[in-house]
């Protein structure tokens, strides 16, 4: 019986680190490497000014749907926490969501059969192709993650099935900095500024898209949710009381705000990485050797982290993180052409980010109990939704910005490393080290002065529950 069940959480994790391995490589290519094939790729004719008109008009319907968007997302989670079947509530979600999200993406890196010669319609159709992906992707994304307060109760029993998770998360992301160009490259016939054409961007989008299937497919299978009087709502969140929820969870609100800003920081210099690479350095194939040293410090990282959050506790290591990446931004301010500081800056940059998110993930996780002894319900998806959506709030916004700084600092279309002036680089850097560096600090304070949920106040309120909560439908009856 006890070999089943170690077994059992064996498989969990290891699906489960699979699915979460192609989720973040589908979203590391979607999110920090889609304005790059928009403004380099996809217009890049000889009227530069009708391209940079053209990326002004994408980056804006991006940033705009995703942030309509967020008002979605919520009414997402808790469709998710409704959801009854004999597969659980997130699988069947995971599934759909990968499927028609992975095809989205693949249309999404083309001109969609030439379109592009016809502008209007063709804004048309990828405003239609981007929300279904997107809000796909939403419930991919958010029955995902919202998958772990159901895998177990036990505060460091969700620690190592999240520390498992984000390895693969973590290999996930990093693999597409390792891969992307020497992969588009090698399927490109022609090599426009280093980065390759058309034609290898969209092959590496459509590799990616079906590794997030089969990724997904592994946690159909592979996992499995617990049965628990716990996790039995005495009465189910309706669409009215979503809003309600989520502004009453005092712990929710403060962690969002925070993650918010760090998200915004940490994204915007990590999705102009690859520019710096390209056209500040003129190195865009040494991009790889970032990829491949963020690999192996990431790995290390996250597998660290249940010993460092056990003997450090979880706000330690946070701070401790934030106090390296912004170490990582001020070698970046001085780093100029050095290819080699450069990638010493990143992959310092890098290293925090997995035990920033798993501190962040595991609070998350952890409100889940503290909104339901506050407000009298369970709601799983409703609360973990939260997180996605202010990745994609903070993606958003990076997206705007990178393509703005693109065409500000004369990085766009067919710009060569020839073309970048002493005034473009350092109006790039203002963008990718100070601006980041000002909103991670911002994050940090509020974290530190507002969030309260701890590994032992967590605790507490577990032990709260279980002796309170059927005592409270017993008294309903």
């Amino acid at each position: 019986m006890e070999q089943n069940a170690k077994q059992n959480k064996v498989l969990t994790r290891t699906t489960y680190a699979f699915g979460a391995f192609g989720h973040d490589l589908f979203n590391q290519v979607m999110n920090s490497y889609f304005i790059m094939f928009v403004t380099n790729h996809l217009f890049n004719g000889s009227d530069t000014a009708a391209n940079n008109r053209m990326i002004g008009i994408m980056t804006t319907i991006i940033f705009v749907l995703r942030i309509a968007e967020l008002f979605i997302d919520p009414f997402i989670g808790n469709t998710i926490d409704k959801t009854n079947t004999k597969w659980g509530k997130f699988k069947p979600w995971v599934i759909i969501g990968t499927l028609i999200s992975g095809v989205c993406m693949m249309l999404l890196f083309s001109n969609l059969w030439g379109l592009t010669a016809r502008p209007f319609l063709y804004l048309f159709v990828f405003t239609f192709i981007y929300i279904v992906m997107d809000i796909f992707f939403s419930f991919k994304d958010i029955g995902l993650w919202s998958m772990l307060p159901a895998l177990s109760f036990d505060s460091l029993e969700r620690e190592k099935t999240a520390t498992v998770a984000r390895i693969g998360s973590t290999l996930g992301g990093t693999i597409v900095t390792v891969t992307i160009i020497p992969v588009i490259l090698f399927f490109s016939k022609t090599n426009t500024g280093g980065t390759g054409d058309s034609r290898g961007w969209f092959i590496y989008a459509a590799i990616a898209a079906i590794i997030a299937i089969l990724g997904a497919l592994s946690i159909g299978f592979g996992t499995r949710e617990v049965d628990s009087p716990l996790r039995e709502n005495k009465e189910e969140t309706g669409f009215k009381q979503v809003l309600s929820v989520l502004v009453h969870n005092d712990q929710l609100m403060w962690l969002s705000c925070a993650y918010l800003l760090y998200g915004m920081g940490a994204y915007l210099t990590n999705s102009l990485m690859l520019y710096y690479f390209t056209y500040v350095l003129g190195h865009a194939a040494m991009f790889s050797i970032l990829g491949i040293a963020n690999m192996i410090i990431g790995f290390l990282a996250v597998s660290m982290f249940p010993a460092l959050a056990k003997k450090f506790k979880r706000r330690n290591v946070f701070v401790s993180c934030i106090v390296i990446l912004l170490v990582a931004l001020s070698v970046f301010a001085f780093a100029d052409q050095n290819v080699w500081l450069v990638i010493v800056a990143g992959a310092l940059f890098n290293l925090p980010q997995p035990l920033i998110f798993l501190v962040v993930l595991m609070t998350f996780t952890d409100i889940v109990e503290y909104g339901q002894l506050k407000l009298g319900h369970r709601d799983e998806s409703l609360v973990l939704s939260v997180r996605p959506l202010i990745d994609k709030c903070a993606g958003a916004i990076v997206t705007g910005i990178t393509g703005m700084t693109a065409v500000l600092a004369g990085m766009a279309g067919n710009a060569k490393v020839a073309d970048i002036t002493a005034s473009n680089v350092l109006t790039f850097k203002l963008i990718m080290v100070v601006g980041p560096a000002i909103a991670v600090l911002l994050g940090t304070f509020i974290f530190l002065k507002k969030v309260k949920i701890t590994e032992a106040k967590h605790a507490e309120i577990v032990a709260e529950l279980e002796k309170t909560w059927n005592q409270q439908d017993d008294t309903k009856d």
